[in-house]
């Protein structure tokens, strides 16, 4: 492993910098790219070690981006609240983290089982209108809430 870091760390720093345009976010997923491969346990072969390390890294930068995402849409929704209201950066951290587990929890639902969970849930919508705006039976609709709410649940007992 000590050899393919050193071989490689340097130029996936470099390659991640031409994509993210910070030296210290390059250098944070060099590290994390190379934590994750130790975590796997497996080692490419040495021909396959780039691909491998980009493959990894480019996961590692979605998941960045989208953490900022949902870090901004956070930041945003707590511009609009009194002062008062506006916890303080221990919760603020536990927030994000919550909201980066949920994103990736309905990500990993198909498409239309997150949406008629959200709309349900967030929006309070009926069936019979989640229906109409999915267009899909309203059994369909609650079919996919409950599949959304058992991954919910399953989510709950692994943490």
């Amino acid at each position: 492993m000590s050899s393919l870091y050193k071989e490689n760390q340097p130029w996936l720093r470099g390659w991640l910098y031409s994509r993210v345009g910070c030296s210290e976010a390059a250098a944070d997923l060099a590290q994390d790219t190379f934590v994750r491969l130790l975590k796997t346990g497996k080692l490419p072969p040495q021909t396959e070690s780039r691909r491998f390390l980009t493959r990894i890294a480019k996961g590692l930068m979605i998941d960045r981006y989208r953490r900022q995402q949902i870090e901004q849409a956070y930041l945003e929704s707590l511009s609009q609240r009194p002062e008062p209201c506006v916890p303080g950066p221990e919760m603020h951290h536990a927030i994000i983290e919550t909201l980066v587990e949920i994103d990736s929890l309905l990500d990993g639902l198909p498409g239309k089982v997150s949406q008629a969970l959200l709309m349900r849930q967030l929006e309070g919508l009926s069936y019979a209108v989640i229906a109409r705006e999915l267009q899909v039976s309203v059994s369909s609709v609650e079919k996919y809430v409950a599949r959304g709410l058992a991954a919910c649940c399953l989510a709950l007992e692994d943490a």
